[in-house]
């Protein structure tokens, strides 16, 4: 099968590329590089540099390549930046998603995975199902809202079946030794975890302490990334065989507050310094995901759903590109 993956040189598409490539599948890659890196890209895979926001180029790969099935992750993640550059967000994650799905017409193309985020739910107390309304509260989590209306409304103009995973946070690194996460503008808790990890003196930033939340810090449901991974595999099976569009969660199904995972991380560096400081724009108090749909769905169970071995395994990875050169 002929798959398209947008942002396969990123953190969770080279995940993905990982394991599909070892399905024999052939996979074409397409990422500007601008936070996707060149050591993430799977040498097994076919990589095209470009941007999602350059119509010509989208349309031309899905016609010449005979594109079958495209999973999308092509996006600015950082919730922060896109409260400052709105402009920026909206070019990419909507105008260039877009590009993508108006480029399916008269394809063959038959299958969608969307990369959302369970950021379009809003401010919610507790789980949260994928029957609750979608209520972005910050801009990064409207452009995922409006990502997939698009989803949905293309897949009934052009006839494909899509998939709209609704990722929770995001963490650790391969099995395998070969890839993890490299950039580090997200401000992902654990990104920043491993940083720390390597000094003589780490300090964690915490933002916020008077959330609504048991210790008063942000909740969040977390998912290793190699599980991730496998729940895009799960999904591009589910739509080949069943030929039914989805929506789902993909967690865990438990929430960790931030001073939680801190506190893990001071098992392994006692001297830890940790700074509270003010909420960042954009962030909830917390969110972490019903997983009911999802398992009864695809079956699936989880290989790596013990937070101090994701932690331990993004600190790993973190002591390897420590040593590489020109990032």
């Amino acid at each position: 099968m002929n798959i398209l993956i947008t942002g396969g040189a990123g953190y969770i598409g080279s995940h993905i590329v990982e394991q599909l490539t070892k399905k024999n599948n052939n996979i074409f890659i397409l990422d500007n590089l601008e936070t996707g890196n060149k050591i993430l890209i799977n040498k097994r895979a076919n990589f095209i540099k470009g941007d999602i926001k350059n119509k010509k180029l989208v349309n031309k790969i899905i016609k010449e390549y005979k594109i079958k099935t495209i999973i999308h992750l092509a996006a600015y993640l950082n919730v922060s930046e896109a409260e400052k550059n709105k402009s920026k967000y909206r070019k990419n994650n909507i105008e260039g998603t877009q590009n993508l799905l108006l480029a399916c017409k008269n394809s063959e193309v038959k299958n969608f995975i969307f990369s959302s985020s369970c950021s379009i739910y809003g401010n919610i107390k507790g789980n949260v199902s994928e029957k609750i309304k979608p209520n972005p509260q910050g801009y990064y989590a409207y452009t995922k809202f409006i990502g997939e209306k698009l989803v949905k409304k293309y897949s009934q103009n052009y006839k494909f079946k899509y998939g709209i995973l609704r990722y929770f946070n995001v963490a650790g690194a391969s099995e395998s030794g070969k890839i993890g996460e490299i950039e580090t503008s997200y401000g992902h808790l654990i990104k920043n975890i491993a940083i720390e990890s390597l000094k003589q003196k780490p300090l964690i930033n915490i933002f916020g302490n008077n959330y609504q939340t048991r210790d008063g810090t942000c909740v969040r449901d977390y998912i290793h990334v190699s599980d991730l991974a496998n729940i895009h595999i799960k999904g591009l099976n589910y739509l080949k065989k069943n030929k039914k569009s989805f929506i789902l969660n993909c967690g865990y199904g438990k929430g960790y507050s931030v001073l939680e995972i801190v506190n893990l991380f001071k098992k392994i560096k006692k001297n830890l310094t940790i700074k509270y400081k003010k909420r960042r724009a954009g962030d909830i108090a917390q969110v972490y995901s019903n997983t009911k749909k999802f398992y009864k769905l695809f079956r699936w169970k989880p290989k790596h759903n013990d937070m101090y071995s994701i932690i331990k395994s993004a600190i790993k990875w973190e002591k390897k590109i420590k040593n590489f050169k020109n990032f």
